[in-house]
């Protein structure tokens, strides 16, 4: 059993590798056009991988504090990059910033709610 469980961890830590890399490489390289479907898709699937997967219940609020400040700043920073002067680095850095956000909400989705699952069930 503790066999399946490090290999559901590399599994995890992997998806979370991956997902990281097509965030930033899909912000560089196709930073002019929207995310397509099957982009949007990878990367949600990829998130929730990594939830199910990577985030323990012990880790579930520092994993939700640390998703919700991304998810926060990023947004707050793209305020920021949209008054500066249109150029490609503006464009590619709130790409990559938005694909991440689109990799770590599914997998903030899930492990908040199964931190909720776990407060209502443990009353």
């Amino acid at each position: 059993m503790a066999k399946s469980d490090e290999m559901m961890q590399k599994v995890g830590s992997w998806a979370f590798i991956v997902g990281l890399i097509i965030a930033v490489l899909a912000g560089v390289i196709i930073h002019n056009v929207d995310l397509n479907n099957w982009l949007i898709l990878a990367l949600g699937v990829l998130g929730l991988i990594v939830g199910f997967l990577n985030v323990t219940a012990k880790e579930s609020t520092p994993f939700l504090v640390a998703a919700i400040a991304l998810v926060v700043s990023a947004t707050s920073f793209n305020a920021v990059l949209e008054k500066l002067p249109a150029s490609t680095v503006v464009t590619v850095v709130q790409t990559v910033l938005g694909n991440i956000a689109v990799f770590v909400a599914p997998a903030a989705v899930l492990v908040a709610l199964r931190a909720i699952y776990a407060l209502a069930s443990s009353e």
